[in-house]
């Protein structure tokens, strides 16, 4: 059985107090952090600059899995190899050159991942897949977390399932990772379909109301019922 990888959103902890938050994090055992890089434009949300990014990566020994949302995916993807992340993810909409791009994260040591915005088919990794380290598919529409409103995609089970199928087909181990709305009610299903990294925020282990040693028991009670 695949171990599934739990991935905090740091945009969903506290912005004012983050060393605060990322300790609280390493003391629960969380190992990986989710850091959205988004240039207002690809979205209209900017949680963290890269100077922040860069004092984060002076207090914590914690992997970074970077997230850029951004029109000039080039810029970002050498900003964050100079901090010295361990994965970029990037989307796919927004790169002319994606072999390019996978190329330059491998390179410098970084695993290489492309997200999918929720209606962009799989089929556009046809030719890149093998080469990819994750696949990160969007439920929600990017960027547009603090829509409370915005549910996941309807069709998100069955988008996971045929990236499964694909991976499996192919005999490769790339990653799948979810997120958008990824709560502890559509946990169970999101594992049952193949998704093997969660990206937790606001409706999973930072639920405000509950501490996070609470809310990443929660979590993983909820993985185990989709792994029945």
């Amino acid at each position: 059985m695949k171990n599934i990888i739990l991935s905090p959103s740091i945009m969903c902890a506290d912005l004012v107090n983050l060393e605060r938050s990322i300790r609280e994090l390493e003391q629960n055992g969380l190992e990986k952090l989710h850091i959205d890089v988004i240039d207002g434009n690809f979205s209209p949300s900017m949680p963290l600059g890269i100077e922040t990014i860069k004092r984060m990566r002076e207090v914590t020994d914690m992997d970074f899995d970077v997230h850029i949302m951004s029109t000039n995916n080039e810029y970002f993807i050498g900003e964050m190899i100079n901090i010295g992340v361990q994965g970029i993810t990037f989307h796919y909409e927004t790169s002319l050159h994606t072999d390019r791009h996978i190329k330059l994260i491998k390179d410098s040591g970084a695993k290489a991942a492309v997200a999918l915005n929720p209606a962009t088919p799989i089929s556009v990794l046809d030719y890149s897949l093998e080469s990819l380290d994750m696949v990160c598919l969007m439920l929600i529409n990017p960027g547009f977390a603090t829509n409370k409103g915005e549910k996941q995609v309807p069709y998100a089970g069955r988008k996971i399932s045929d990236l499964k199928e694909k991976i499996t087909s192919q005999s490769l181990h790339t990653s799948i990772q979810v997120d958008g709305r990824v709560s502890l009610s559509s946990i169970p299903e999101l594992v049952k379909y193949g998704a093997d990294d969660l990206v937790l925020g606001s409706t999973s282990l930072f639920i405000k109301e509950t501490s996070i040693e609470h809310n990443k028991q929660a979590v993983l009670d909820a993985i185990k019922q989709g792994q029945l």
